[in-house]
């Protein structure tokens, strides 16, 4: 395996990075224009979203063609460029493959359709009359998971959006046509890979309807799903690659499986449960505050237990699919700045990989639309009807969706304080954050030493200082306030202890003797000391501080 413990990783949308070409829609060059940037900030790989060939339904999650550039984002040879461009400035590509599912636009698809039963048994289909659904499985963007085919008489199970059908990893063949796919980027120069929702492609081999949920019990960490990913790795010779899979309703158990490096199978996992926090009964489209007892507990958890069976975690808050984390759980306007530091903090020192989805070192925010006409998001789409269905006022819908819309991330980069924030000089396909401000710009962040951007900087640049950021054992401190997370790194006799207040209130937190005395390394208020004889420590606002021996 990679040694990958001191790196950090950059998550790129491309759609919404840079447009070079005028057209409102992000591109290959505008990410090859930013790589000085990039470097600057000091991250190892750029995880660049599908750029594949793709309808867009579900903006580039649905793959017409794995091999091959969307003429929207450039050319293969713009992506070959940038491949060399990257290198040659220290960074590694990771390309996100989407093997769950295809597009319905897909040639393999398109086959299937046609009558080719080669490639029907590339999917998922189950023989039946129009009025008899094969199970009451339900899709992740709402309604049934299964899709009627008139002609064929055949339903297909789509785990997603109509257009995306499920790929039958039972069939060898898919198996074979995938690790062939990961060679042809391998071949390309390409460094990591990162897995689209991979613990959902094992499907159980008797389908059944589900009455305690929506189906994903039956198919979350299937039962092949271990050897698959052994399979996988193995044959398309991506062993000492980064790899990191985008577990859907997982276990620690199984995220344990996945990345224990004695498993071979892949580099470390994304889980999401300390992001359903504020899901009210577990369901993402119902809001209420966060719950910070539950948030410290998921984190306690995941970092012992991983630690403990030798797993490995991806550290992150934001991605192309999460609402902006400062919007989320952090402060807006009084506490922006402060709040944002400590998010980015409290996750940068633990024990894992961390990400940073474009926008998050410059405290974006949500877009904040007022309009359901401003997003383009399928499942927002999709859900906006649900709730008003279900009886949600228009207002109350678009409050549910400026809380969760995936459209939340995917607002163009604000590089400066022109109108369209230097992404394009032409109206973007998405409409800009409603909570586009100047000084959330790289531009002014830039020429501001007490800047998130700068701050970030700092992060990194200790990640790779100190190894016992990289490699040393976690343990977490009581606090005596779910309010105020706190835990120690230790390797040989460097040690540090990191205290992160996650609301606007002030918090009086317990002081250990054994490490109260030790010098401030880093905070995002200045000149804040603890008393090394004191017993209580009074935290402001959002603070964060970091003390340690080093």
């Amino acid at each position: 395996m990679a040694d990958f413990s001191n790196k950090v990783v950059y998550q790129i949308y491309p759609k919404s990075f840079r447009d070079t070409n005028g057209d409102g829609f992000g591109d290959i060059p505008g990410v090859i224009e930013k790589l000085d940037y990039l470097q600057e900030l000091g991250v190892d790989y750029l995880w660049l979203t599908p750029f594949f060939p793709s309808p867009q339904h579900d903006n580039g999650y649905d793959v017409a063609d794995y091999c091959a550039v969307d003429p929207k984002f450039g050319t293969m040879e713009d992506l070959e460029e940038l491949i060399r461009q990257s290198e040659a400035r220290g960074m590694g590509l990771m390309l996100d493959m989407v093997f769950n599912h295809t597009s319905t636009e897909h040639i393999w698809f398109q086959k299937a359709l046609a009558g080719d039963e080669t490639y029907q048994k590339y999917y998922i289909f189950k023989d039946g009359r129009p009025d008899r659904i094969p199970t009451n499985w339900q899709s992740k963007f709402g309604g049934p998971a299964w899709e009627y085919v008139p002609a064929l008489k055949k339903w297909y199970l789509r785990l997603y959006d109509v257009t995306q059908a499920d790929l039958n990893w039972d069939n060898p063949r898919v198996r074979e046509e995938l690790k062939e796919i990961l060679r042809f980027w391998k071949n390309k120069g390409i460094k990591a890979f990162r897995f689209d929702v991979i613990n959902l492609v094992s499907k159980p081999e008797v389908m059944e309807d589900d009455f305690l949920g929506d189906g994903r019990r039956f198919y979350s960490d299937g039962p092949h799903i271990h050897e698959y990913l052994k399979e996988l790795v193995r044959d398309a010779g991506i062993e000492d690659f980064v790899t990191v899979g985008e577990m859907s309703s997982t276990s620690v158990e199984h995220c344990i499986r996945y990345s224990a490096p004695e498993e071979k199978e892949l580099s470390m996992c994304f889980n999401f449960h300390h992001l359903k926090v504020d899901y009210k009964d577990g369901d993402k489209w119902a809001l209420m505050p966060a719950d910070y007892q539950k948030l410290k507990a998921l984190f306690i958890e995941w970092q012992m237990e991983m630690q403990k069976g030798h797993g490995w975690n991806a550290l992150f808050w934001c991605n192309h699919d999460q609402p902006r984390i400062v919007s989320r759980l952090g402060d807006e306007t009084a506490y922006w700045k402060q709040s944002a530091k400590m998010l980015a903090g409290l996750i940068h020192f633990m024990r894992g990989t961390p990400y940073i989805y474009q926008g998050e070192e410059i405290g974006m925010l949500n877009a904040h639309y007022p309009s359901i006409e401003q997003y383009r998001d399928v499942e927002s789409l999709n859900y906006y009807q649900i709730l008003l269905k279900n009886g949600k006022t228009k207002k109350e819908a678009l409050e549910t969706l400026a809380a969760r819309s995936r459209d939340n991330s995917r607002t163009p980069m604000q590089w400066n304080g022109e109108r369209y924030g230097g992404f394009s000089e032409t109206e973007p396909w998405l409409p800009m954050s409603a909570g586009f401000r100047k000084e959330i710009t790289v531009e002014a962040q830039q020429k501001d030493q007490d800047s998130i951007l700068s701050f970030y900087k700092k992060l990194i640049a200790m990640r790779k200082m100190y190894p016992v950021i990289a490699e040393g054992e976690i343990s977490f401190l009581e606090t005596g306030t779910d309010r105020v997370l706190a835990y120690r790194r230790k390797l040989g006799e460097q040690q540090i202890a990191v205290f992160c207040n996650l609301d606007g209130e002030k918090h009086t937190v317990k002081v250990d003797g054994a490490w109260r005395g030790d010098p401030v390394l880093l905070e995002n208020y200045e000149a804040r000391q603890m008393d090394p004889e004191g017993e209580t420590y009074t935290m402001e606002p959002y603070e964060f501080m970091i003390l340690g021996r080093v």
